[in-house]
């Protein structure tokens, strides 16, 4: 690729935008090296300078990961959930053509807590179905899942299996219940020893930490869930819209 130097954007910005272009093409894959500054120095006719800030710049915008001593690889393609629209990890996953399944760690009924029930609508102590599973990507272990759901709603849901099966297609061809809506909050921080484990991260990593509820259409609460992402395999995407004007 020839770079443009009569524009307005950075040679090192215009090597990046190359090089993100070739992993989009499937030309440079997951995991696989990218060229040393040296390599891209010599390839794009820039000085070792211009090409030293072409490799963080992939890093910084997740598109590769730096290894000391070792160089800068291609990252794994993140999962992009678009928040303007209502999907399970399942849909998420099967949109960029992945095979999910689910690692179930615990499934059963219990006693509504504080958080739970005020989430739900439900009396301090109604019974919740619980389903805690592991979320997983061609193999890869993404995101860990906390679902509550009104016992009431869903009785014997846990005939079920949660690690084929997807709990939002069970709902709406079991149950009726077909999620219309949502709420949810995200936040990044640390990963706990337990995430650590369970997806497979050296500490220290990020996570991020979401809370959703979602509700069917006519406003019933359905199911709170808690959720771990792994920071480096996610992005949410929004569509922000102007706010209409006031008089």
């Amino acid at each position: 690729m020839q770079l443009q130097r009569e524009t307005s954007d950075p040679l090192y910005l215009q090597i990046k935008n190359a090089l993100t272009a070739q992993i989009q093409a499937g030309q440079l894959q997951a995991h696989q090296r990218l060229p040393s500054e040296r390599e891209l120095s010599d390839t794009f006719h820039v000085s070792r300078m211009t090409a030293r800030q072409a490799l963080p710049a992939m890093v910084w915008h997740g598109a590769a990961y730096a290894r000391v001593g070792k160089g800068t690889f291609v990252a794994e393609p993140k999962i992009d959930q678009q928040s303007q629209s209502l999907s399970d990890f399942s849909e998420d996953v099967r949109g960029r053509g992945g095979r999910p399944s689910s690692r179930v760690l615990d499934a059963r009924t219990l006693p509504a807590g504080v958080d739970v029930a005020a989430a739900l609508g439900l009396t301090l102590g109604a019974p919740v179905a619980m389903l805690v599973r592991v979320r997983l990507s061609d193999g890869t272990p993404l995101a860990v899942e906390s679902a509550y759901l009104p016992a009431a709603l869903v009785p014997g849901i846990f005939s079920h299996d949660f690690s084929v099966e997807s709990l939002y297609e069970v709902l709406a061809r079991d149950y009726g219940l077909v999620l219309t809506s949502a709420e949810q909050s995200i936040e990044a921080v640390l990963a706990d020893p337990r995430e650590l484990e369970l997806l497979v991260l050296t500490s220290p990593s990020a996570v991020l930490k979401m809370q959703r509820l979602s509700k069917t259409a006519e406003g019933t609460p359905v199911e709170w869930v808690l959720s771990s992402y792994r920071g480096d395999r996610f992005v949410f995407h929004s569509i922000l819209q102007p706010r209409g004007e006031t008089g």
